[in-house]
C-alpha cells in the first residue's frame, strides 16, 4: 500500500469513546468470573485463533491483549484475582500515561463496551472467558478479504455436526447449566430452545448429574475442541467498532 493511500477502514467510526465504572486514583481492579453457560459451552477462548484473526479488527490489539491476560489469569484462579493495573498496562507496551484518557484506560473500558466485562462493584470486574461468533452486523465492518475468509470459516463449521457431536454440545451445555444452579427442568427447557432432540437432552442431564458427582468420564478433548468450534445464535444488539486512535499513545 502506497504511504498516500487510505487503507480500509469500517463503515461506521464515529463511535462514543467507552466509559469506565470506576475513577482514579486507583491501584487495582478485582475481577471474577462472569459465568454464561451458553458461551462456556460453545464460545472461542479469546486466545485462539479465531478472535486474533477476526475479534482482533473489532477490538484492536490493545483489548485483545488485555482480555487474553484476564482470560489466564482467570484460569489459574478462578475464584478471582487482583488485577495490577499500572504493572498491566506495562505488560501489554501501553503504559497508564494520560490517565483516564489515555490508552490503557481506553482499552480497558472497550471490554465493557462490548460486552466481555461489566462492573460489579465500585472497583470489580466480572469478565467472560469465551468470546461469541461474529454477528453478521460486525462481520460487515470486517474488511472484505476477512468478510469472505469468516463466510468460508462458517461453510465449513456449518456442516451438519455428527450425532456424538451433537450430544457432546449438549452434555456441556447441561453441565453447564446445572453448575449455574438452574433447576433440571429449567436445563431441559434451555437444551430444548437450542433445539437438542428431548431424549437427546434428558441424557446429557443425566451424564451432567452423574459428571458433577464424579461417576462419569469427561467427553474427549478432540469431542469438546469439535463441538466448541459450531458459531452460536447472534445477539441482536450491534457492538461498535474498533477506532485506531484508541491505540495511540
Amino acid at each position: 500500500m502506497k504511504v498516500h493511500e487510505t487503507p480500509f477502514m469500517p463503515s461506521e467510526v464515529a463511535v462514543s469513546r467507552p466509559k469506565l465504572p470506576f475513577t482514579l486514583p486507583l491501584d487495582h481492579l478485582r475481577i471474577t468470573r462472569w459465568d454464561d453457560p451458553v458461551l462456556d459451552a460453545v464460545g472461542h477462548d479469546p486466545r485462539s485463533s479465531y478472535v486474533e484473526r477476526y475479534w482482533l479488527a473489532l477490538l484492536g490489539p490493545s483489548t485483545t491483549f488485555l482480555i487474553r491476560r484476564i482470560t489466564a489469569e482467570l484460569e489459574a484462579h478462578p475464584n478471582g484475582f487482583d488485577l495490577p493495573l499500572e504493572e498491566t498496562a506495562h505488560a501489554i507496551g501501553l503504559g497508564v500515561r494520560g490517565g483516564m484518557s489515555g490508552p490503557f484506560f481506553r482499552a480497558l473500558a472497550r471490554t465493557g463496551q462490548f460486552h466481555i466485562t461489566k462492573a460489579t462493584g465500585p472497583a470489580e470486574l466480572a469478565a467472560r472467558t469465551r468470546l461469541q461468533t461474529l454477528t453478521r452486523h460486525q462481520v460487515g465492518r470486517l474488511p472484505p478479504a476477512l468478510q469472505a475468509e469468516h463466510a468460508e470459516w462458517v461453510a465449513s463449521t456449518s456442516a451438519t455436526p455428527t450425532a456424538e457431536e451433537r450430544r457432546t454440545r449438549a452434555r456441556r451445555l447441561a453441565l453447564s447449566l446445572l453448575e449455574l444452579g438452574e433447576p433440571d427442568e429449567a436445563v431441559e427447557l434451555e437444551l430444548h430452545r437450542w433445539k437438542v432432540h428431548p431424549g437427546m437432552a434428558h441424557e446429557a442431564l443425566r451424564w451432567a448429574h452423574a459428571r458433577r458427582a464424579g461417576t462419569e468420564a469427561a467427553p474427549s478433548a478432540a469431542a469438546l475442541a469439535t463441538a466448541a468450534a459450531a458459531p452460536i445464535p447472534p445477539p441482536r444488539r450491534p457492538r461498535p467498532v474498533y477506532d485506531p486512535a484508541d491505540d495511540v499513545a
